[in-house]
């Protein structure tokens, strides 16, 4: 009899290592055992699962690669219910495009050339420890998940975060250490080059970011070994593919086109230049493209990628060879400048920045606590005080297209500004307005989001935010060949699609408050590295020279439209007073002075309104509501009853007082009503409070149309001969008893 043979439901590898202390774990098998490639990944107590599906087959007209990258956080993942209506997770949030993005840049390069099958890499976040972030595990898993699915990925990568902690580099920071940081760098390479680097930094050296990129990069190769011995584990059989040969296409067209192709790009001007580029185009495929009457030519696929790779031969060709750029200027120039501050009068600050062909209208307004940003995440709720968004719209380019949502790339181009201000930005207690930036980018060709980061800090300090430092930016770009390497300053845009790498550096004259980095060949050095630093900082201080020329220091004061706020504390005991039931009376505070008021739990109170006097009439009310009156201080009151012995009248929020009809007039009243009456504003004194807690007010001290209190003359002393008698022979008409209030004066 046969013996049975035991099935396998799961046929699980693991790979562990201990990686800044906690344990990193890749598992494959156990998992999404359809897709090509899934990598179940643990880090710490955060677990996330990647997965890679790949077309067998290139759709037909494909002219370029389509990798698509889809980041998601999985609310149940920290044990939350999404907000809104619907109660579950929707279009992907600004993070999750921004590590889809993450993860896309160092692994698009490391596909062959001329491979264009579908690539989708899905990851999930399934657990969150709420210390270790995501993302990094996320870039690590779509790694794996890569190596082990057969694709033809010339990986591994591996990424990490580094922190900078009271002066040393930390690697992998847990959340709450990222809070006391001066840096936040993600660096993802190969083991033998670094691919991408993201960061927001606190005005830190070149050195300072250089050595933490080197520090990133030899972090990552314990990883890259690893995600290798998972590979020789599990991994599947590699596909087969073979980069498509064209040098006999490429022959033919630049037979027809090189010599147009070179006219073009000796015109500096961007749309003289691309309207050659269009013609040559058209009539080398014309002559040599499949159509009808040449149903033998090339494929519009082919014929695209031959023509571009005979524009980079061109542009590539000058620049080593020569030194001299499209536009004929020197590696190192940066393109002419012109900055201008306080264009939009009635906008609370603006500017228009242009550097060349790239321009960017950048607007700032000032808003109060109700405007904060209100963002669910999977560590909890925050609340963004500074907003920035980029807007690229067709026109900037001078296309027609669609205009909808936010794309990926301004969500991107976006946060890399946001980044690059942030470390400039003035303390809440000090400027309590939530800040928004906007930047409409009127022109591009080269490196809109850092013509962004100059134009909003223009802007900025226009709108009278009183920012530390005005900051620049620039991207670096490079040309790297068997011929040599070029650094090039303040790339246009065909020398950033044409060249190998774009590399944004933005920061102050004090240092680097943002740094990115994409390369489109297999890595870079640090000698690169360190060179386009050098560079940069020459440029980016450069630029900053000539944003002084509009505005070097922030406005003294906010701009007439913009919103005053001022700020008060109160006692914790005495919000609900402030608040009302139900809100009842914080609504009728603004209803009636038309400020703005916002409460937060440790008493401070932020009052806002545009008109100063909204502001006086609010924080007064307030001022009433919460404080308690001094003795000896002058109000101005209204009578609420008027009765034989006197007047109450209502003089500090809510508290009455009594007005004796003897305190009324420095002479006799027969009744209080000869005096005042029900409705009457007066002007009263704090006495004091008798034994039962009586209020005692007077009137007769103060001057009823200036509030201010009558000048008193000192009392008489008495004689000092033998009988003690007075000085003054006068005796009082008749005998009365003296108010308390007199006889405490």
């Amino acid at each position: 009899m046969l013996k049975k043979e035991k099935y396998v439901m799961f046929d699980k590898h693991t790979v562990e290592i201990d990686w800044a202390g906690r344990p990193l774990i890749l598992e494959t098998g156990g998992m999404a055992r359809q897709a090509d490639g899934a990598v179940f990944a643990t880090y710490g107590e955060t677990k996330l699962l990647a997965t890679v599906c790949g077309a067998t087959k290139q759709k037909p007209g494909m002219d370029f690669f389509p990798l698509t990258v889809n980041y998601m956080e999985k609310f149940y993942a920290s044990g939350k219910i999404p907000g809104g209506y619907f109660k579950r997770e929707g279009r992907p949030t600004e993070r999750e495009t921004l590590i889809s993005r993450l993860t896309d840049r160092p692994i698009r390069p490391l596909f062959p050339k001329g491979y264009k099958n579908e690539v989708q890499i899905v990851i999930t976040v399934l657990q969150h420890d709420m210390e270790n972030e995501p993302d990094i595990i996320g870039m690590i898993a779509a790694s794996a998940a890569l190596a082990v699915s057969g694709l033809p990925f010339m990986g591994p990568i591996a990424a990490a975060r580094v922190g900078l902690i009271d002066g040393d580099y930390v690697l992998n920071p847990t959340i709450p250490e990222l809070e006391d940081s001066e840096l936040d760098l993600v660096v993802a390479g190969t083991s033998d080059a670094v691919m991408m680097v993201e960061s927001e930094a606190r005005e830190l050296t070149e050195e300072q970011m250089l050595g933490a990129v080197m520090f990133a990069h030899e972090s990552c190769q314990d990883v890259i070994d690893m995600i290798r011995s998972l590979k020789e584990k599990a991994g599947k059989p590699d596909w087969e593919f073979t980069s498509p040969d064209y040098s006999a296409e490429k022959k033919l067209v630049a037979k027809q086109a090189e010599k147009a192709i070179k006219a073009a790009y000796k015109k500096t001007d961007k749309m003289e230049r691309q309207g050659l580029l269009s013609e040559a185009r058209d009539a080398a495929w014309e002559a040599l493209g499949e159509t009808e009457d040449n149903p033998e030519g090339m494929s519009s696929g082919v014929f695209g990628d031959v023509f571009k790779s005979l524009e980079s031969a061109v542009v590539r060709g000058s620049v080593i060879k020569t030194g001299k750029r499209i536009d004929g200027r020197k590696l190192d120039q940066v393109r002419p400048i012109v900055a201008e501050a306080g264009l939009l009068e009635r906008t609370h600050g603006s500017a228009l920045f242009t550097r060349g062909e790239t321009q960017a209208l950048c607007v700032a307004t000032l808003g109060t606590s109700e405007d904060e940003q209100y963002v669910d995440q999977l560590t909890g709720t925050i609340k963004n005080k500074f907003l920035l968004h980029y807007n690229f719209p067709p026109y900037s380019v001078g296309e027609c297209g669609r205009m909808g949502g936010t794309s990926r790339r301004e969500t991107g181009h976006g946060k890399l500004a946001w980044r690059a201000l942030q470390a400039v930005l003035p303390d809440a207690d000090d400027f309590p307005y939530t800040i928004r930036l906007v930047s409409e980018i009127m022109e591009s060709n080269g490196s809109s989001s850092m013509a962004t980061v100059c134009g909003c800090s223009l802007a900025m300090m226009d709108a009278g935010v009183p920012i530390k430092r005005p900051v620049s930016g620039i991207a670096m770009g490079l040309i790297k060949d068997e011929d040599g390497v070029a650094v090039l300053s303040d790339i246009l845009g065909d020398e950033d699609h044409l060249g190998d790498m774009d590399f944004k550096v933005a920061g102050t004259t004090e240092g680097i408050t943002s740094l990115q980095m994409d390369i489109k060949i297999a890595g870079i050095t640090e000698e690169i590295m360190t060179t386009a630093l050098e560079q940069a900082n020459a440029g980016r201080l450069h630029i900053l020279g000539e944003m002084n020329k509009a505005l070097d220091v922030s406005r003294e004061d906010v701009g007439e439209f913009a919103p005053r706020i001022e700020t008060m504390k109160i006692p914790v005991d005495k919000i609900r007073d402030v608040i009302g039931t139900g809100g009842k009376v914080i609504r009728e505070i603004v209803d009636t002075t038309g400020a703005r008021v916002s409460v937060e739990d440790d008493g401070t109170i932020k009052i806002a309104s545009s008109d100063l006097a909204s502001i006086t009439a609010a924080k007064d009310w307030i001022h009433s509501l919460t404080a308690e009156p001094e003795v000896g201080t002058i109000y101005k009151g209204k009578v609420v009853k008027v009765v034989d012995f006197g007047a109450f009248v209502n003089f500090f929020g809510k508290k009455d007082g009594l007005v004796h009809v003897s305190q009324m007039k420095n002479e006799r009243v027969g009744h209080p009503s000869d005096v005042v009456s029900e409705g009457q504003e007066v002007y009263v004194k704090l006495m004091g409070f008798d034994d039962r807690g009586k209020v005692r007010l007077n009137m007769k001290y103060v001057n009823q149309d200036t509030g201010e209190e009558y000048p008193r003359e000192p009392r008489e002393e008495k004689s000092d001969n033998a009988k003690g008698e007075k000085k003054s022979d006068k005796k009082p008409r008749r005998r009365r008893r003296k108010p308390a209030a007199e006889e405490e004066e």
